[in-house]
């Protein structure tokens, strides 16, 4: 299918890109690309779900810890799916095009989870530092209602801070170039396909941008307030203790913040760097925290993984 180069044609149809190089056997590579890519979905969704239904299902879980643990879930199922579709389109039928509406809601998606995200991070680090801080009152200020009360005001910053996003993408004219450099849609890679002028979207993406730096730079500060409170304690058995309380949560940032900060240097300084690379780090972007996450958590988690142990136990009996 040929793609529309003319300054006279409003360009409303975008084309998407899977892997550069593979256009001699597309439809092999693809197909074989699949393989892993779908795996990797598969396993992500069912890792979230999992999580998700033990926590709900054990009552000993229902604790602020979980409930956090559980958004973090959400968010992530959220991410795995906003870019299901295009990337099984792209690999699986070979089908890259995507109508520009569509593109501009699948962003808003990709964005209003990845801020969540960010968000739930925030929340869980402030939880772990009053968890050690103060564990006596940990529950009566932790209650139930609150944190109902701050996942539904985290939920609604988070998607109230990206809506503009694709009402002012929408707002832009597309007539010299269509093909975006991602397997889904990306806010800067559909920024620059603009022919008109694009500041507005600049000026915001970076202020969206500034917003997760914030959200970083807070949970830095939480864990030089946790690891303040742990050198205060005598013991050093209970230091160690307060420290591994931490360990799943410092990975769940660290996978979540590395393919971010790495994917905007690549935007923004690395213009020559290869777009196999950039590609790739765009999807590690996506599926490596929702792979990642449920993995972590079981595996460092006790009371998680002893949960989904008994409900594998009771199946098979």
């Amino acid at each position: 299918m040929s793609i529309i180069n003319t300054s006279h044609v409003e360009i409303t149809t975008f084309f998407l890109i899977g892997i550069p190089g593979a256009h001699i056997c597309v439809e092999y590579a693809h197909i074989w690309i699949s393989i892993p890519i779908c795996s990797m979905y598969l396993i992500a969704i069912l890792g979230n779900c999992t999580i998700l239904f033990v926590i709900k299902t054990e009552p000993s879980l229902h604790e602020p810890t979980y409930y956090f643990l559980s958004m973090l879930a959400l968010s992530d199922l959220g991410l795995s799916l906003s870019s299901l579709s295009t990337i099984l389109r792209i690999f699986l039928f070979n089908a890259p095009e995507i109508f520009a509406n569509a593109c501009f809601v699948q962003e808003f998606f990709i964005l209003g989870f990845t801020a969540l995200e960010s968000s739930v991070l925030l929340i869980m680090s402030f939880d772990r530092f009053l968890a050690i801080h103060n564990p006596l009152r940990y529950s009566s200020i932790l209650t139930t209602v609150k944190v109902a009360q701050i996942g539904i005001v985290v939920s609604f910053k988070s998607f109230l801070l990206v809506l503009p996003f694709p009402f002012t993408l929408r707002k832009l004219k597309y007539c010299n170039k269509s093909q975006l450099s991602h397997s889904y849609c990306l806010h800067q890679d559909v920024m620059k396909l603009a022919c008109s002028d694009n500041r507005i979207d600049v000026i915001y993406g970076f202020f969206g941008a500034l917003c997760l730096m914030v959200d970083f730079m807070l949970i830095v500060v939480s864990y030089i307030l946790i690891l303040k409170t742990v050198l205060g304690i005598a013991s050093q058995k209970e230091q160690l203790k307060a420290l591994n309380i931490c360990v799943s949560h410092i990975c769940a940032v660290i996978i979540f913040y590395l393919p971010i900060i790495n994917l905007a240097i690549i935007h923004c300084f690395a213009r020559h760097v290869s777009p196999l690379f950039s590609i790739l780090m765009a999807n590690v972007l996506l599926l490596v925290p929702s792979l990642m996450n449920p993995t972590v958590f079981c595996v460092k988690t006790r009371q998680i993984r002893v949960r989904i142990v008994a409900k594998l136990c009771q199946k098979q009996i």
